[in-house]
């Protein structure tokens, strides 16, 4: 019965393949990362009219100490110093 369903809902099929209803862990806010990751926050990027992107800016942990208790401004200015940058694109799970 199982591919009989399939095939007459197929958003069934990628709903169990991707599991992007799920968000692991369970009942953490995930728009707050300071709060489950040190020297992190979140910011949100306009890439282009009605897009807005959420990023996770993480500082590198020889600048952990100074980033304790320091603002989001703090963070923006830290991201035009000379250190690398590195990006990481999850994928399309829906959460960061």
């Amino acid at each position: 019965s199982v591919p009989f369903l399939v095939r007459l809902f197929p958003f069934i099929l990628t709903k169990f393949v991707f599991l992007n209803f799920l968000a692991f862990p369970f009942f953490v806010d995930l728009r707050r990362p300071e709060l489950l990751l040190n020297n992190t926050i979140s910011l949100y990027l306009a890439t282009e009219p009605g897009v807005t992107v959420g990023v996770w800016h993480t500082v590198p942990g020889s600048s952990g100490v100074e980033a304790q208790g320091k603002d989001q401004q703090w963070f923006e200015e830290a991201l035009a110093d000379a250190h690398p940058i590195i990006i990481y694109l999850h994928g399309n799970g829906g959460t960061r």
